[in-house]
């Protein structure tokens, strides 16, 4: 009975008001640190908890809070945290052991303060010398954070004071920490046992690789070019991948995806929104726009702060690398697929004094089916959670994708908040495409009001009006000179342009088909339309054909004439077909872009 009593006093941690703890984090590696406030149990009187308050470590503050220390922090030093999204009752089981907290006073903004572990935590070498020293913040830089809110008071403090800076060895005060003084050994420093592995000694001349090098770009020999006319600068400013300085025409979705994020992360709760529609109408950007303004609103501490993840199903060879991805944007950890999804599972289903909520962006949502669909249950299941904090935003290209691919399980947990993004009308386009320009003079108002009908008419498509109008500049600046012209892009060079880019060699040929095959070419698009995929058998394309040929008032064709008409297309190369072996199993996908298609077979 001694021998026990003697093991549990041991293992046994005594916590008292007023001492900083290490808490268990959400891994064992990066525990939380907190100060004790007071003790106290719940209303059973089994349970033991504490009030606490939370500080961060350096690598948990956010970079554009970090730039207003005004120095470098040191890797030890830990920061007052004051935010709301964190609960400061904990219980005294996740307390792990205290710490040793050295610094100055408390600071209006943050406070810096020294961590020194009572075990053998992260320690600074110097250049490979033997002894290593702790850190501990001098009040100069304790006054150097907080001169960025107040002001310089009158007067200098006196250069003792200011270069006071306690430095002891961290070897002697670990021993110090850990042993009893009854029990520790008075060694000569002679005496002391070399280390294992000599100092290699650096030949001189021999250049040294600094510790912390940071890889540069070279500067520029030239400046870059700027536009040299306003052509120039109007196909710059037109660019898909330029960024426009306002996002028009999508002001009602913006605020009610907004509405969304936001609510979820004040309350810490969690959700799904399934977005649709046709490719170009602005979904992806729209959803970035309302992510850049939640995280400055999160920088100025007006929302809580959040982790903003975005993975792309066309950028994955398998849909299960999204596990990895987002285990790699949330942690930074590296793991196989099946072992990302554990570590998911667990961080979504435990819970934590200091989670902060993560928004999910899953672009391209159709690429991350499967046959047995887990991948994107789990995606939707996780939010449903009652400590995930996780908020997820999928964009598809088909409004009715959960009712076509996926299976009941799966599409209840998506829910029922989703939003369609309508095309765009020739109003719409023609203000994107005046926001673009920002006052530069390049087309006439009669040519833009052409290219945005042709648009409109076709697909509402902003990225294909701003192609047809970035090539239209092209051509009006290398046309021959006129005397009588304006110099602006008329309706001449935007024809031209719209005759490029749809009167290609595929439509020809499409326009040059028989019937039959042009009804095939229809019926693949209203198949992938149905399926929400890209591809599709021949034997689901032919019940399509067969029924558009009823539709026509034809004379509905058999299967051997459905196969000819598909290898004829197949041989032009207007459709992709697996080998012909497989029969009415082969698959169907088309070569060109539904948009050529509809073109070429549009009545004039």
């Amino acid at each position: 009975n001694a021998k026990k009593r003697k093991d549990f006093r041991t293992l046994t941690t005594v916590i008292n008001a007023g001492q900083h703890i290490l808490i268990e984090g959400e891994d064992e590696d990066n525990p939380y640190v907190a100060k004790v406030i007071r003790l106290f149990g719940d209303e059973s009187g089994k349970q033991k908890k504490a009030v606490v308050q939370w500080f961060v470590r350096v690598s948990e503050v956010p970079l554009s809070k970090l730039k207003l220390l005004g120095r470098e922090p040191h890797p030890q030093e830990i920061f007052l945290y004051q935010g709301r999204s964190c609960d400061d009752e904990v219980n005294a089981e996740s307390i792990l052991r205290p710490v040793q907290v050295k610094g100055g006073s408390y600071w209006s903004f943050w406070t810096p303060l020294c961590l020194n572990l009572l075990e053998n935590l992260q320690v600074l070498n110097s250049d490979g010398d033997d002894d290593e020293d702790e850190f501990v913040p001098s009040k100069k830089e304790l006054q150097s954070s907080s001169d960025e809110e107040e002001e310089e008071e009158e007067g200098a403090l006196e250069s003792d004071e200011e270069e006071e800076v306690l430095s002891k060895k961290s070897r002697r005060a670990a021993a110090g920490s850990c042993t009893p003084r009854s029990k520790r050994k008075t060694t000569s420093t002679s005496a002391r046992t070399p280390r294992k592995t000599p100092n290699k000694k650096i030949p001189p001349g021999t250049p040294r690789t600094p510790r912390h090098a940071t890889p540069s770009i070279p500067s520029r020999s030239l400046p870059a070019r700027r536009p040299g006319n306003v052509l120039e600068e109007a196909r710059a400013r037109l660019h898909v991948s330029s960024v426009p300085e306002s996002l028009p025409c999508r002001e009602q979705e913006f605020q009610d995806v907004y509405s969304f994020v936001e609510s979820k992360i004040v309350d810490g709760t969690g959700g799904c929104m399934y977005i649709s529609g046709v490719p170009g109408t602005g979904k992806t950007a729209t959803v970035h726009e309302v992510m850049r303004c939640l995280q400055h609103a999160a920088d100025v501490d007006e929302i809580p702060p959040f982790h903003f993840i975005e993975i792309n199903g066309m950028k994955m060879t398998d849909p299960h690398q999204a596990y990895v991805q987002i285990l790699q944007n949330l942690t930074g950890q590296k793991a196989t697929a099946d072992h990302a999804a554990a570590l998911l599972e667990k961080r979504f289903s435990s819970a934590a004094p200091r989670k902060e909520t993560t928004v999910l962006l899953v672009d391209e949502l159709d690429l991350l089916w499967t046959r047995k669909q887990n991948v994107m249950y789990n995606l939707f299941d996780w939010p449903t959670r009652r400590h995930a904090r996780l908020v997820v935003l999928t964009i598809a290209n088909t409004m009715d994708l959960p009712e076509r691919i996926m299976i009941n399980r799966v599409a209840s947990r998506l829910g029922l908040t989703r939003m369609s993004f309508q095309p765009y009308s020739f109003k719409q386009l023609q203000q994107i495409i005046m926001s673009r320009l920002n006052k530069v003079k390049a087309f006439e108002e009669d040519a833009l009001q052409l290219v945005s009908r042709k648009v409109a008419a076709l697909s509402g498509d902003a990225r294909r009006c701003l192609d047809i109008c970035r090539r239209a500049t092209e051509i009006c600046e290398h046309s021959p000179a006129d005397p009588f012209s304006t110099g602006l892009v008329g309706m001449s060079h935007v024809m031209e342009a719209l005759n490029e880019m749809f009167s290609s060699a595929y439509i020809t040929a499409i326009r040059c088909a028989s019937l039959q095959e042009q009804l095939f070419l229809r019926a693949v698009i209203a198949e992938f339309r149905r399926l929400g995929l890209e591809e599709a058998t021949f034997q689901q394309v032919f019940v399509q054909h067969r029924a558009l040929c009823r539709v026509e008032g034809l004379q509905p064709v058999s299967v051997s004439e459905g196969l000819a008409a598909c290898q004829r297309l197949g041989a032009c190369r207007l459709l992709l077909l697996e080998p012909s072996r497989l029969g009415v199993l082969q698959r169907v996908r088309l070569n060109v872009s539904q948009d050529d298609v509809l073109f070429a077979l549009k009545d004039d």
